[in-house]
């Protein structure tokens, strides 16, 4: 696999425009991660679903939607929210627009072939002589989306008519495309499809698989065979309880993250959301500042592919400032053996909660080593941790070690020996469902990120 190499950093449209982005507003959020996210490592832009639909609205799905399909089913974006479509050159124009900025640019499709071709009957690319109602399966539906059908693999014009598609988006310079509807139920006959339909277009592009509703493990051989992203949650919304949930989560898939097949936590919540979205209303991110620097924390230790949902130009500043921490990009893209070290409930009858604490080396050759303590109770608390519970009993003998705070910049004081703790302790104040978030590193052998 020569993509994806590390986890992708980008925009996605759907937390603040739902089923509604149009062509002015992608290329709004492309030009504002160019000149202020691309610098951290953010590169990618994505429009998510329902691109074709000319009726789109906000806070759910257009029934029997008129979608704008080619002579062959295949989903075109409406012209009417995407002008530079007008000529029949589908997103071309929008693509070229983006890949000038020096960014990648993605889209969503839905698992199958639209209703409306299937009813149609058009014909399938070659020389089958095949239909889309041969190759569509009428009993395969969405639970939550009634535009599409699924097509039966098992029929000979599936992939043919699955190829062109996919030809048809490399044609475009499409670089990362998200198909939904994959994992819930676990459809590994469409996820094989796509990455053969992937590996014949000719492009490196990026298979991007979601919800991942209670997403196994087991499924990792299909997975890392054929897709490079795979969501491990539902949708993730700016609910604190989202966050906490995506705790367990993370720890059942870190250990199995690995260049060109990264687990996905979702799209991050942050900044201003809910435009015209699916749910909720015009409004910036209700999850708080501590809440928010957890979640993005959590999701940079894990290696989780980051994608933000917020629009990027009204955005308040302090979201980007947060997106454009150093250590963020670098640590996400340089940090190995991301793991839970500690999971463990504390707190009294007053605030009870659980402190979490996860570490990552650094694959700089820097020899740090960056730690998160966690603590998800409703009232701040100190925390004091043993150097050997964070290094463990070999490296934190390899001393002298120093600290300082990743998300400010800071150092912090050194390690305290203590006669419990020969090789010293540290003591970490964490806010309420906050973090702190350190670099442990010889004083002479840091590297800035």
């Amino acid at each position: 696999m020569t993509w994806a190499r590390t986890p992708p950093m980008g925009w996605n449209s759907w937390d603040c425009y739902g089923t509604t982005v149009t062509e002015a507003e992608v290329l709004a959020n492309a030009r504002f991660m160019a000149e202020h996210l691309a610098p951290s490592g953010w590169d990618t832009v994505v429009v998510d679903i329902d691109w074709s639909d000319p009726d789109a609205r906000p806070h759910g799905y257009v029934e029997d939607a008129r979608l704008v399909l080619d002579a062959h089913g295949y989903p075109q974006p409406a012209p009417g929210r995407f002008p530079s479509a007008a000529d029949g050159t589908g997103f071309t124009a929008l693509a070229a627009q983006v890949h000038a900025l020096g960014l990648r640019f993605g889209v969503h499709v839905l698992r199958g072939v639209p209703r409306r071709a299937v009813a149609a009957a058009l014909p399938v690319p070659g020389d089958g002589g095949w239909t889309t109602a041969d190759v569509a399966d009428p009993t395969s539906t969405c639970p939550w989306n009634g535009h599409m059908v699924g097509l039966d693999h098992t029929h000979p014009g599936a992939q043919d008519w699955l190829d062109g598609l996919v030809a048809q988006l490399a044609s475009w310079g499409v670089d990362l495309v998200k198909v939904d509807d994959m994992l819930a139920p676990f459809h590994a006959d469409a996820v094989a499809a796509w990455g053969t339909a992937i590996a014949r277009s000719g492009r490196d592009i990026v298979l991007s698989l979601s919800p991942g509703t209670r997403l196994s493990t087991e499924h990792l051989p299909v997975l890392r065979e054929h897709a490079q992203m795979w969501r491990v949650c539902d949708d993730l919304w700016d609910r604190w309880e989202d966050v906490h949930a995506n705790f367990a989560r993370l720890a059942r898939w870190a250990p199995h993250q690995r260049p060109g097949g990264w687990a996905d936590a979702d799209m991050l919540p942050l900044g201003r959301i809910g435009i015209r979205a699916e749910r909720g209303e015009d409004r910036s991110s209700r999850l708080t500042p501590d809440e928010q620097r957890t979640l993005l924390t959590l999701w940079v230790m894990a290696r989780s592919p980051l994608m933000m949902g917020g629009d990027l130009p009204t955005s308040d500043p302090a979201t980007i400032a947060l997106l454009t921490t150093p250590a963020v990009g670098h640590v996400l893209r340089t940090g190995t053996d991301g793991r839970e070290l500690l999971r463990e409930p504390a707190g009294d009858e007053h605030d009870s909660g659980e402190v979490v604490v996860w570490a990552a080396r650094a694959g700089d050759g820097s020899g740090s080593v960056y730690v998160a303590v966690f603590w998800t109770g409703a009232h701040p608390r100190t925390e004091r941790l043993p150097l050997t519970a964070l290094l463990g009993d070999a490296d934190a003998g390899r001393g002298p070690w120093a600290v300082r705070d990743l998300w400010s910049g800071a150092d912090l004081p050194d390690p305290v020996v203590t006669t419990p703790e020969p090789l010293g302790v540290i003591d970490l104040d964490v806010p309420p469902h906050g973090v702190r978030w350190v670099e442990l590193h010889h004083p002479h052998h840091r590297q800035e990120p």
